[in-house]
């Protein structure tokens, strides 16, 4: 399919340009209808017989499956979650941390990620990037890694700057244990996920599928203690209470998940083309382009992901609010005075023009 094509299979495209996906993706025609026809045969056929729960292992197994691939990982180191909130208090809540330890994060982090963190009981110690170029995260954050340091946990693609941090480099140089949080990265640019320890999903932004679906790839989940197990946690289970974990990762998976949830996920997954890397960044470079034209201010720097982020000339919260009566859909980045402008692989110049013209 052409961007054409793939415009027309999300019918939010003919109302608005939809420029926010780094909060929720657009709901493609095809995800929504096998949702649709999920509950349908719920509806019809009720939640229960003696094939409904080997329904439920390989539906849920075949989403795993999936996520796997686009991680590049195995599928049995992949645990199905609600959200990347729940992947990251996943991972710091079974790594058991005590006080004295400290955890490396950055002043860039979303709340989802940095609550578990300062729930944990560690020290947190925070690297500064905030008015800083791109290029001097690496040192910003090696400055706060010491002997003490059990974990490092930030963001592949920043929410608010929409730069790429140095994870690589990172777990390269200190070999220090690292919790990645991929919101804003899979399925918005490549991630091989195999080179980290723990490395978070969000089902409903850039994989484009509904809510309260996400995963966690946990690279080596026998020296991860399950922290709060749910019911799929276990193999068996006695009444005193001991039981037997599941094999891999399948062990950390979050409570119940709708399946019509899963089915769309894995419908939203297997849409999504194989040029969307390519479009998504070509399309965040036509935005910045057309915002300095504009003589915006803007935030994010060229060749990082697919958010641009920028200072608008107005209040911001009154520029979100007057985009959307202009047909435009953005995000206002709260406290720091910025717009975020979400680019996807549907995203075509008409919606960029769209949005210089609504700030106007």
């Amino acid at each position: 399919m052409n961007r054409g094509d793939v415009r027309a299979t999300l019918p939010v495209l003919e109302r608005y340009a939809y420029l926010n996906a780094g909060s929720f993706g657009p709901l493609a025609r095809a995800t929504v209808e096998a949702m649709e026809h999920r509950l349908e045969r719920d509806l019809t056929l009720g939640r229960g017989g003696p094939t409904f729960y080997d329904e439920l292992t390989e539906l849920r197994d075949g989403l795993r499956r999936r996520l796997a691939a686009l991680l590049s990982v195995p599928s049995g180191n992949i645990a199905l979650t609600t959200s990347t909130t729940r992947g990251c208090n996943i991972a710091v809540a079974g790594l058991r941390l005590q006080p004295g330890d400290e955890i490396v994060t950055t002043d860039q982090e979303h709340f989802g990620l940095l609550g578990s963190l300062h729930a944990s009981g560690a020290t947190v110690r925070v690297a500064r990037l905030s008015g800083r170029p791109a290029a001097e995260a690496f040192d910003a954050i090696a400055a706060e890694i010491g002997a003490r340091t059990r974990l490092i946990a930030l963001s592949h693609v920043s929410w608010v700057t929409g730069h790429v941090l140095p994870i690589e480099d990172l777990r390269a140089a200190f070999g220090v244990p690292l919790l990645v949080d991929g919101a804003q990265s899979v399925g918005a640019i490549p991630v091989d996920a195999s080179r980290y320890d723990f490395y978070t999903v969000s089902g409903q932004k850039w994989l484009c599928g509904p809510d309260t679906t996400g995963a966690l790839y946990v690279a080596d989940p026998e020296r991860l203690e399950i922290a709060a197990p749910s019911y799929f946690a276990q193999d068996a289970y006695e009444p005193e209470g001991c039981f037997t974990p599941k094999e891999g990762a399948a062990r950390f998976d979050s409570d119940w998940l709708a399946l019509a949830s899963v089915v769309g996920l894995d419908t939203a997954i297997d849409s999504a083309p194989d040029w969307r890397y390519d479009a998504g960044r070509e399309a965040a470079a036509r935005c910045r382009e057309l915002l300095a034209e504009a003589g915006l201010e803007l935030v994010s720097e060229p060749g990082h992901s697919t958010l641009v982020s920028f200072v608008p000339r107005a209040d911001p919260t009154e520029a979100v609010v007057s985009a959307y009566e202009h047909g435009v859909i953005v995000r206002e980045l709260p406290t720091r005075g910025w717009i975020r402008a979400s680019c996807g692989y549907w995203t075509n110049d008409e919606d960029v023009e769209r949005l210089i013209a609504a700030l106007r």
